[in-house]
């Protein structure tokens, strides 16, 4: 019956959710036709432009007329494109381009959008992305699709970079959709109130959806209660949505006890947000954005007993008694809809179902004020006073993060002191000083960084200053002195300029970054938009008609309940009292096991234990008892000898366990245990343990699953027997129990359970103790394990080709690997995960040298430990990784850990699709090659294959981190060429000489940069290791270990638009360098091991494909192993083992160990595994013998006139092949 419930309960969700966003969302399927394309030239506008041929009106997409875009009069980040669509449309997809045939196009830019041309608001990816990534030259076209989509009237583009060697410059196209909504305003005295007929009414379910916007920080947005206090209600405070609901029998208490649920922050910023509650019985989704919490509403009862009306804006006040404080909704809703009915369009329509309190107006009424946004602390707004005036005054509203900085700054004319006006600790501070006196301070205000608005207003008139804060007058002073104050003429808000009045304007808390709005100067409101065009005073590093205030408690990135608190730029992670550490408080303190604290050397005792790491499970206490084997012991309540009688089938005894833990982390104990046993004794006189007739239970107990057991001892789960039946020595040879002979005098059946899977103990039943003289009694011990299947496991990699496949990594916003390793090696990947763009990395660089790469969309980062000595010692070493959204970090043994701090608006989701593991080795055959294309066709259509897919359509590359092997004894050979659309290429070649070249070429009109490596013969059979990282024109390559170099570029910093990567031949070089084409021709004949370009892997995408991926393979290329053959036997050329999503390391449903094993079937067991080995050992010699013949076949073949270096290398390539392809004859 619950599951049917619960699958009626999604359905109906996932219906009322389909309605809703195609309410909210619009119009999703068939929304991307173009928008800008056919709009009037006035519909465009611009900060500046640089002549009347570059205006804004030719910033059309693929057009030429004019000078074939705008661009503006000068290059500067204050400059914007503005397009007015009109009406409100839905915006699906931006497309840009730069000047026509020019050297001028944006290589970044920032999206804003609008409904009225005023107060814009950032577009945001993932909640903190605020960039967009442009265009690498004047022509192609870079598309990209929004999700969310956006609606608005107004878009504005803001460059941000540019060619360095042109100008700014833009072509650009929207598409969409037409949105229809229906709107209604609200004054904050109004409402709406609907009444509907009780018989189309649901006691159990309510779908509401609507969107919002409002400058006021407080309203309600919808209420509806019944006669005994249930109700539901939408309140907005302080910015957040508190959705309360209350039902059954809890009463309304005080006000801070009926918050149900919190989301959203900063709501009051004037831009429309979007709320959807859905409610079916007790279960409750509540959605605010792309921000959803689900959860189950108070009371016992799973439906609410309402009245038939429910009102939106307020709470009206006949008939309603509300114990809670609360204000009507100021401002303006959209497309509300209850239950599929849509209210607005009831009111409208002047329905009897609608009843309108005070005044009320469908359309939405626009907010004038302009917003400035302080983007740093070196940013600052001077705004002329009045000059000669004997009054120094200023108003203005603010709202931050920080708990310091300036807020203004004025200069004293007459006595030639200054006034500042700055936040410290969150407090306002007001410090007035002159020449010669003692400086005069007032404080006012706390918590004034809590991110709302907060109001100011400053007075200074011959000997009195005031200050209020939020309406209240914070001080008074009188003591100025005799003289007069006079204003200096200018009012710097934020900041002062460098060096502009040497230490006076200077606060050394610095200066303010946060948003201020409603400035007025000398009792005048400032126009900002003058200020913004040039017009009135002058600023730096200032976004005018904008508020950027960001939430970066919201999603709270802190786990395990740390507490959120934030600055303008970061937030902070208060970790204390959780048992967890870390800048995200991800890790535990704890360990995992009493297996881990006997490793560190602990000795019996009580120990808090983290089961599941750093999952969502808290830490318990237990006892550890440290014997030989460190033994985990977990009580309950019934340890004690509990006596039972007067029972029967009818009638029957229920005794209940609870542990020290709760059932989800004696779950993942149990899991993560080798073994674990409980003992049960059940005693017994005249009480059977099952009926002889019938064989029905009269008592068993109940386990983990629910379950009724009813074996009493043993690992294997076999019905109805004890541990004297298994062992055969019941006291009655008929029976598998002891109790079963039902005698008339006391006996027991005691055993441990063992079979993992049912345990622990929960619940045990007793029927049978109601007959003259019948009793029984019963004792349950400790849950006991013992074992980490975590810890105590390895994996030998015998080869450079020996991998481990894992399910895909996910740690999408925090995750940590550790393990330990040994080797001799000098390098190597430890682990290895790719996305689409992301990836993350943990190798063994170099002998002293463990790093951890990685990127979630920011760029590759990387951070290594470096050793005083080598990890290539054989010997054990730990190695532990963190990423999180705030860092990543890497620690080696007892080194001190390294730190990555990450962007501070950038990616924070890491996204991986493959499987994990280290990558493989091909060997290319004569003529073969591997092309790997990052895009078939430049030119790309609005209607070509997605404009997210594009993404890759203007791909250049501004910096590069290459890696692979490789053996060949062949020169000149072609090892690695990366092409591009603009003749623009890199090549990585063995010369005619032997020598290694790197051949870069970044601007089709120059030659190459060539780097030589003539210090030996690389075509010399032997593997070889090359790394080559590129930022920009710097070029940092190294040779195995040993020969490093790092050059300087001339020929550019960025390869435009990449077609392909290319491995061994290449068909196309006629706009390649001689020396390219040359080795092009030959191509590479020999084996590439752990080719990677950046994210690329392209031998993995062609020999352990995951997913289609654009790969061309043409002539033979195989699987196989890039080491040297001494030493090294046929069956280690290649070890792997996969694991599948849906396996574990071992199945727990197998007993781990058997009380009553014989010694017999050990001693057959041991015989047998004996047998196996001597044919193994017989199969592998009988193997050997196969591959000296196979070698001596191919030493016969081989052609006189061949280098013998070249031959010996392809031989031993053949025998790999023919290893590999026969791979399971000898794979155990």
């Amino acid at each position: 019956m619950g599951s049917v419930a619960g699958a009626v309960l999604k359905t109906l969700l996932l219906l009322s959710t389909q309605n809703w966003n195609r309410v909210i969302a619009g119009n999703s399927y068939d929304c991307d036709e173009p928008l800008v394309s056919a709009l009037s030239p006035s519909s465009f506008s611009s900060s500046s432009e640089l002549s009347s041929s570059h205006g804004p009106g030719f910033a059309r997409l693929n057009r030429r007329d004019g000078a074939g875009g705008w661009s503006p009069l000068v290059s500067n980040k204050y400059q914007w494109l503005q397009i007015d669509l009109g009406e409100r449309m839905e915006i699906t997809a931006v497309a840009t381009q730069g000047g026509y045939g020019s050297s001028n196009w944006v290589t970044s830019y920032l999206l804003m959008f609008s409904d009225s041309g005023r107060n814009w608001k950032q577009y945001r990816q993932e909640d903190s992305i605020w960039g967009f990534s442009g265009n690498a030259n004047a022509d192609s076209v870079v598309y990209y699709r929004l999700q969310p989509s956006i609606k608005a009237r107004f878009l504005r583009f803001i460059p941000l970079e540019w060619n360095p060697r042109g100008r700014i410059g833009m072509r650009i196209e929207v598409f969409g959709c037409a949105y229809r909504s229906e709107v209604v305003d609200l004054d904050g005295k109004s409402s709406l109130v609907y009444r509907f007929d009780q018989n189309s009414l649901s006691p159990i379910k309510d779908v509401i959806s609507l969107k919002f916007k409002t400058m006021q920080s407080d309203g309600i947005l919808l209420h509806r209660e019944g006669q005994n206090g249930d109700h539901i209600t939408l309140d907005l405070r302080r910015g957040k949505l508190f959705l309360l609901i209350n039902s059954g029998e809890t009463k309304l208490p005080s006000a801070h006890t009926l918050i149900n649920l919190t989301l959203g922050s900063l709501l009051d910023d004037q831009h429309w947000h979007s709320v959807l509650i859905q409610r079916l019985g007790r279960q409750v989704n509540f959605t605010v954005d792309e921000h959803r919490h689900r959860f189950h509403a108070q009371g016992e009862f799973s439906y609410l007993d309402l009245d038939y009306e429910i009102s939106f804006g307020g709470i009206p006040a006949p008939g309603k008694s509300v114990s809670f404080p609360h204000k009507n909704f100021h401002g303006c809703l959209e497309n509300l809809f209850y239950n599929g009915v849509d209210i607005i369009d009831l009111a409208k329509q002047q329905k009897p179902e609608i009843i309108t309190m005070g005044n009320v107006s469908f359309s939405c009424s626009q907010s004038q004020s302009v917003p400035v946004t302080f983007l740093s602390p070196r940013s600052y707004l001077a705004l002329p006073g009045f000059s000669g005036e004997d009054e120094l005054s200023a108003t203005f509203q603010f709202r931050t993060w920080n708990k310091a900085g300036l807020l203004l700054f004025s200069e004293l004319q007459l006595v030639s002191g200054g006034l500042l006006l700055f936040l410290n600790d969150g407090r306002l501070k007001l410090n007035l000083y002159q020449p010669g006196k003692l400086p005069s301070d007032i404080t006012a205000g706390v918590g004034l960084n809590d991110g709302q608005w907060h109001s100011i207003s400053l007075s200074a008139k011959r000997n009195h200053l005031s200050v209020v804060v939020d309406g209240q007058v914070a001080s008074v002073a009188s003591s100025l002195g005799s003289e007069q104050t006079y204003s200096g003429g200018t009012y710097y808000f934020g900041g002062c300029p460098d060096n502009s009045f040497g230490s006076k304007g200077k606060n050394p808390l610095g200066g303010f970054q946060g948003c201020m709005r409603l400035i007025s100067v000398s009792n005048k409101v400032v126009d900002l938009i003058s200020v913004q065009q040039g017009s009135l005073g002058n600023f730096s590093d200032l976004q005018i008609d904008s508020c950027g205030i960001t939430d970066r408690c919201l999603p709270n990135y802190c786990e395990h309940g740390g507490e959120c608190s934030q600055s303008w730029n970061t937030f902070h992670c208060n970790c204390a009292n959780t048992g967890y550490t870390g800048a995200t408080c991800h890790n535990s303190i704890y360990e995992q096991s009493c297996e881990s604290y006997k490793h560190r050397g602990n000795t019996s005792g009580f120990y808090y234990i983290d089961s599941d790491g750093s999952g969502p499970l808290e830490p318990f206490l237990l006892y550890c008892n440290m014997t030989e084997t460190a033994w985990t012991v977990i009580q309950h309540n019934g340890s004690d000898l509990t006596r039972v009688r007067n029972t029967n089938p009818e009638n029957p005894y229920a005794g209940f366990f609870e542990y020290v833990a709760s059932m989800e982390q004696l779950q993942a104990t149990i899991n993560l245990a080798d073994h674990c046993e409980q003992e049960l004794t059940y005693y017994c006189k005249k009480s059977r343990l099952a009926n002889k007739q019938d064989g029905r239970p009269l008592s068993w107990w109940v386990g983990r699953t629910n379950e009724t057991q009813t074996y009493w001892g043993g690992s294997l789960p076999d019905p109805q027997k004890c541990t004297c039946g298994l062992e055969g020595n019941c006291i009655d040879s008929q029976y598998y129990c002891n109790c079963d002979a039902d005698r008339n005098e006391w006996t027991n059946d005691t055993g441990f359970l063992s079979y993992k899977e049912h345990l622990p103990v929960r619940k045990i039943v007793v029927t049978d103790t109601g007959r003259p003289h019948s009793e029984a009694a019963y004792k349950l011990g400790p849950l006991l394990c013992r074992g980490d299947r975590s810890f105590w496991n390895s994996a030998s990699f015998n080869t450079e080709a020996s991998y481990l496949h894992f399910p895909t990594f996910h740690g999408e916003l925090s995750a940590d690997v550790s393990f330990f390793f040994k080797t001799t090696a000098s390098s190597g990947v430890f682990l290895e995960n790719l996305g689409i763009t992301d990836f993350i990395r943990i190798e063994l660089r170099s002998p002293a040298v463990v790093t951890f790469s990685f990127d979630v969309g920011n760029g590759p980062f990387e951070i290594s430990v470096q050793s005083p000595t080598h990890f290539n010692d054989n010997q054990w070493h730990h190695v532990k990784v963190e990423r999180n959204t705030k860092e990543a970090t890497i620690q080696v043994d007892q080194l001190l850990p390294k730190t990555q701090p990450a962007p501070t608006d950038g990616h924070v989701l890491l996204q991986l699709n493959s499987q994990l593991f280290v990558e493989i080795s091909a060997y290319f055959g004569s003529g073969s090659s591997v092309i790997y294309n990052f895009q078939e066709n430049y030119s790309l259509s609005k209607n070509s294959s997605s404009h997210a897919a594009s993404f890759h359509g203007d791909m250049k590359l501004s910096r590069e981190m290459i890696k692979f092997s490789f053996r060949t004894a062949r020169a000149p050979s072609l090892l690695l060429y990366v092409s591009s659309f603009y003749k623009e290429y890199l090549s990585v070649i063995i010369a005619k000489n032997g020598s290694l070249q790197i051949r870069y070429k970044l601007n089709r009109y120059q030659e190459p940069d060539v780097v030589n490596f003539d210090f030996k013969n690389m075509a010399d059979g032997q593997l070889h290791h090359v790394e080559i990282n590129r930022e920009e024109g710097v070029l940092f390559v190294e040779i195995d270990d040993n020969a490093r170099r790092q050059v300087h570029l001339s020929s550019g910093t960025e390869l435009s638009a990449i077609k392909s990567l290319v491995l061994g031949r290449i068909s196309e070089y006629s706009d390649v360098d001689q020396e390219t084409a040359l080795a092009g021709a030959q191509g590479f004949l020999g084996c590439l091991s752990a080719v990677q370009l950046s994210h690329v892997a392209p031998l993995k995408a062609v020999l352990q494909p995951s997913h289609p991926a654009p790969v061309t393979v043409s002539g033979h290329v195989t699987e196989s192993s890039c080491v040297s053959q001494a030493g090294t036997d046929a069956t280690s050329r290649e070890r792997t083992h996969s694991f599948a999503d849906h396996s574990g390391t071992r199945d727990d449903r197998e007993p781990l160990a058997n009380a009553i094993r014989s010694d017999s079937a050990v001693i057959g067991g041991l015989i047998a595994v004996v047998i196996f080995i001597l044919l193994c050992i017989a199969a592998i010699a009988v193997r050997i013998y196969q591959q000296k013949r196979l070698y001596k076949r191919n030493e016969a073949k081989r052609s006189e006139n061949v280098d013998s270096a070249e031959a010996v290398l392809k031989s031993e390539l053949n025998i790999q092949s023919a290893v590999n392809e026969n791979q399971k004859e000898y794979f155990f």
